[in-house]
């Protein structure tokens, strides 16, 4: 195994510098998107039981709190920059970890960056419609190879890419300008949210909810099938959670509190989603929720009266903003990790020497991300390799037991709780989600592996410029 102790990771640039509220604020504010105000008309759909939607949103939170509790083991005896990536490393081998780093870097943090900046910018045009996404710029058509593409470029894709550039800026200058913009917005957020609980619980103008099991006589067949993909859109609004592994290198007291961050983290997001959405299910009936995408709009509009789309709106946007600034933070710790390993861009592995930033990591990152935003293929990407970051997740929970087989002697500060039997709960509930997903997405699941076998020659070329450099 490779050996690495406190004094390499200040060696190597990076500070100890985010205490226990910091690294908690950056999973909860990561995790807490734009999710909890769109997701639960979508799952409505699915399952018409308001049991079943409370029953899935507490599923999954004790199943992200399983997979909690798995990772602060692997993160409080490997607490540096990287997180899931030198699990994979340490458990299985080089390349497999690189894949995973290879697919987080072309698509799936990228793309999720993407994502959050193209919702930030599509609330953020509620107040300002010029640069909106609907305020088109530019449209050509460009022939290439007798293939027709369509080009358009609007006022809200360039909002984005600004967020994107704007918060890569601050987070290159300092991790304590970076830790700041996230606990000031994660607890902005946690009070927005908190507000309309306790407005919808003390004056707002609800209906008592009908907790009938099965209000509309679904066969057990379809319950079974619908609370499986309302379970499939919780774990998606609970993504993210594992990020906060990545800056590992940088939580003081890593063995304590890393863990402690996963764990209080995980309680606070899922108090806060039960307790939202019991309030969406006080506020209206089960039938008029199935298929509303703007949820918390609608939901808010009948408990206060009028009309509430500016403050969900501008609720929207300091949580999506919060959740990309978290993002930016800790996926660039991914790239560096993989660069000190050889197998990137040498420069990534280089910490600026007045900022103490993985600063050429962060432009990497906000450059590929702003391509994504423009082109507005991120879209399709990340729906392609949605299905591979699922084995992953599977792969680092399956690490605990690997490395508790290869390396028993390894110093453990924080040992699973409810093992073997909690990480099992998480490996087995995440494959019933990769089974959804492969029977729901066959193309984009196939689709998400040939992309990721991609990086196979990728990671041989940096292999062999490692060894060229090792002999030179």
């Amino acid at each position: 195994m490779k050996k690495q102790n406190e004094s390499d990771l200040f060696s190597s640039g990076l500070k100890r510098q985010l205490g226990l509220f910091d690294s908690t604020m950056i999973m909860v504010g990561i995790v807490l998107g734009s999710g909890i105000f769109l997701t639960t008309g979508i799952m409505a759909s699915s399952i018409p039981s308001p049991t079943l939607i409370l029953g899935a949103w507490i599923i999954g939170g004790m199943l992200t709190l399983a997979g909690a509790l798995t990772y602060a083991e692997l993160g409080a005896a490997m607490p540096e920059a990287g997180g899931q990536y030198v699990y994979l490393r340490e458990a299985y081998n080089p390349l497999v970890a690189f894949l995973f780093g290879w697919i987080l870097f072309l698509v799936y943090m990228t793309g999720g960056i993407a994502a959050l900046a193209v919702a930030f910018a599509e609330y953020f045009g509620y107040f300002f419609p010029t640069l909106s996404l609907q305020h088109i710029l530019f449209v050509k058509d460009v022939n290439i190879f007798g293939m027709t593409l369509h080009i358009s470029l609007s006022a809200g894709k360039l909002v984005g890419v600004t967020a994107i550039l704007f918060l890569s800026i601050m987070n290159i200058i300092g991790t304590r300008f970076g830790k700041g913009i996230q606990n000031v917005f994660t607890v902005v957020k946690i009070g927005a949210l908190f507000a309309i609980i306790v407005l919808g619980f003390t004056v707002g103008k609800g209906t008592a909810i009908d907790f009938t099991f099965n209000p509309t006589g679904l066969s057990f067949t379809a319950l079974i099938t619908g609370f499986g993909l309302a379970l499939v859109a919780v774990s998606w609004a609970f993504d993210g959670w594992n990020n906060v592994n990545f800056v590992a290198g940088e939580i003081k007291n890593p063995k304590r509190n890393l863990p402690l961050a996963l764990i209080w983290g995980t309680l606070i997001i899922t108090f806060l989603y039960v307790l939202v959405n019991y309030i969406y299910l006080y506020a209206l009936p089960i039938g008029k929720m199935a298929g509303e995408v703007r949820i918390a709009e609608k939901a808010t509009t009948v408990l206060f009266g009028g009309t509430t789309a500016a403050i969900i709106s501008a609720a929207v946007v300091i949580s999506t903003f919060g959740s990309l600034n978290g993002s930016i933070l800790a996926g660039a710790r991914v790239y560096y990790a993989m660069a000190r390993d050889s197998l990137f861009f040498k420069r990534v592995a280089k910490i600026h020497p007045k900022c103490g930033t993985p600063a050429f990591s962060i432009v990497v990152q906000a450059i590929w991300a702003s391509i994504l935003t423009l082109s507005g293929t991120f879209e399709q990407l990340f729906t392609y390799v949605i299905f591979v970051s699922i084995i992953f997740w599977i792969t680092a929970a399956f690490a605990v037991f690997t490395l508790r087989r290869r390396f028993p002697d390894m110093p453990r500060p924080y040992k699973t709780w409810g093992y073997p039997v909690v990480p099992a709960v998480f490996i087995i509930a995440s494959l019933g989600i990769l089974i959804n997903t492969l029977i729901e997405k066959p193309i984009e699941s196939l689709a998400g592996l040939g992309i990721t076998i991609t990086g196979v020659p990728v990671y041989y070329f940096w292999k062999r410029m490692k060894k060229k450099k090792n002999n030179s």
